[in-house]
């Protein structure tokens, strides 16, 4: 069964930093044929694309709004993607998911694009 399992957040003060897991278990190809995203929530939001890394070619995407102070990377051998944030602000604040799809294709930033989905975990940064 297809699982994705994220770790890693926590409340933190505003300029901190927080390294997100996702780790992957029960997929079929290895790690590097899918396309990978993480996205987040706020409350009374809808969800946004924060960064994505591209299967294979594993080129990397970011929202304008994390660009410079987050950092995706997936480790195969270790079946998890992460995302490193840096210079954390409330403005960040939000629950956090790990989302992938099979594909050759590039990023996408809607979340019906992916089919498969962690539980989501809340980051909070706050002073």
């Amino acid at each position: 069964q297809f699982q994705l399992v994220e770790s890693g957040g926590g409340s933190v003060q505003p300029g901190e930093s927080l390294r997100l897991s996702c780790a992957a278990s029960g997929y079929t190809y290895t790690l590097n044929d899918y396309t990978i995203a993480w996205f987040r929530q706020a409350p009374g939001k809808g969800r946004e694309v924060v960064s994505c890394i591209r299967s294979r070619a594993s080129t990397t995407k970011y929202s304008d709004s994390v660009k410079g102070r987050f950092t995706i990377s997936r480790d195969a051998a270790k079946n998890t993607v992460y995302l490193e944030m840096t210079s954390l602000t409330p403005e960040d604040t939000a629950v956090y998911y790990c989302a992938m799809r099979h594909t050759s294709f590039p990023c996408n930033d809607s979340p019906t694009w992916y089919d498969h989905w962690g539980q989501g975990i809340q980051v909070t940064v706050s002073s």
